[in-house]
């Protein structure tokens, strides 16, 4: 059951992260700024995920089992094979079909994504 809801999960990540990979860069930014540390502050992320987030998903470093077991850990997700700041991005503007109707603060998704950037790992 538990593989059904990651697959679940995954199919409409994967394909944001599909068409994010196929949105460049906006031309007043040169691509070597276009990382999430660059756009947001991830201290100001990991507050609002703690605020908004945790109810649900493992939203620390080091956590893998979230509150909600259909929640994935924003670890795993920062670690999604795929998953680049870009792909974040569009991952926090795009409603989830298991998630409540939750939106993300606009003036809060450029932080949120900036510390998920920080939970990936380098492998």
């Amino acid at each position: 059951m538990r593989a059904m809801r990651k697959r679940l999960f995954l199919a409409p990540l994967m394909l944001i992260i599909l068409a994010a990979a196929c949105v460049a860069p906006p031309p007043e930014a040169p691509p070597s700024s276009v990382g999430a540390a660059e756009l947001g502050d991830p201290t100001l992320g990991l507050r609002y995920a703690e605020q908004s987030c945790a109810s649900c998903h493992a939203v620390a470093a080091g956590r893998s089992l979230s509150p909600n077991p259909s929640a994935p850990a924003f670890d795993a997700v920062a670690n999604t094979p795929g998953m680049t700041a870009i792909a974040l991005n569009a991952w926090l503007h795009t409603p989830h079909p298991s998630m409540p109707n939750l939106i993300v603060d606009p003036d809060r998704i450029d932080d949120l994504s900036a510390y998920l950037a920080t939970l990936k790992t380098s492998s």
